[in-house]
């Protein structure tokens, strides 16, 4: 975890200058071979705006992550209180369930899951004119999820699902780190992630034919870590849910919510005719 504030300061640190140079809107373009395109001027950023909400989040991370360090372990007789009838009922499938191989192996789609919006900025032209911007929104998403997980896992004690069996060694069961169960950060940080590639990509590539299959990969991701999560012991079924919809909602709502006004008001289409060629605008009055 301390790597992962490392990362956001050094990140938030290294698009301070960036800021500036987003700062101003730049006209709209139109590529006449893909309607709908947009470039550089389809989302804005600034520090005055985005600056305190990434330290804000980075901070609130520290934070949460100092309480989670200072979870204690179970004792003995906390241990033998853990029992399945306590559980919720809706939570009840994955009771003493454990696996630590399972639990490695979704290290694999929740790491890959971090490169999909910086591969997706490298390889569509429309989000390489739109480079820095994504980049900024990219962290404050990431940012704001970090935050709300921490300070919940921080704050709400409560039990993995393999606390709740004999299958894991008792040492594992008492460890503190396996008493922050609520909610499931791996599931929220890896939505957050595919979520937010696949919005910026629908946004910026808004005739795409593609838009189904990135929609559906973005959805897909997060469902497999969660799935490993839960089939390891270490998250609940509600867990899960409730990651996956905190990250889907930050992926989609910091973009959202740095699209320009004319961005949203306005739409070019490029009309190519016999002996003509021009601009249909559409204005959104509402």
């Amino acid at each position: 975890m301390k790597k992962n504030i490392l990362l956001l300061c050094v990140l938030v640190l290294s698009f301070s200058k960036l800021f500036s140079q987003d700062s101003a809107v730049a006209p709209l373009e139109v590529n006449f071979k893909n309607s709908n395109t947009y470039s550089g001027g389809y989302y804005h950023t600034s520090f005055k705006k985005d600056a305190p909400v990434i330290l804000l989040g980075v901070g609130l991370t520290y934070l949460g992550s100092s309480l989670i360090k200072n979870e204690q372990p179970l004792t003995t007789t906390e241990l033998a209180s853990k029992t399945i009838n306590k559980i919720p009922f809706f939570d009840r499938g994955n009771a003493g369930y454990y696996s630590d191989k399972i639990n490695k192996d979704s290290y694999i789609p929740f790491l890959a899951s971090f490169v999909m919006p910086l591969a997706m900025v490298t390889l569509n032209k429309n989000e390489s004119r739109n480079a820095t911007k994504i980049l900024v929104m990219y962290v404050e998403s990431e940012a704001v999820t970090g935050a709300l997980f921490t300070m919940a896992a921080g704050s709400i004690h409560r039990s993995r699902p393999l606390v709740y069996g004999t299958i894991a060694p008792d040492d594992q069961r008492k460890n503190k780190n396996n008493q922050r169960s609520f909610f499931a950060g791996h599931t929220a940080a890896t939505a957050s992630a595919t979520f937010f590639a696949a919005k910026v990509f629908a946004d910026l590539n808004p005739d795409c034919k593609a838009k189904p299959i990135v929609w559906a990969v973005a959805a897909a991701v997060p469902a497999l870590v969660g799935y490993m999560r839960y089939k390891s012991g270490f998250h609940f079924l509600s867990d899960n849910l409730l990651g996956y919809v905190v990250g889907a909602a930050s992926g989609i709502l910091i973009p959202e919510w740095h699209k320009n006004k004319i961005s949203k008001n306005i739409s070019f289409t490029p009309l190519i005719g016999q002996g003509f060629k021009g601009i249909s605008v559409a204005c959104n009055f509402k």
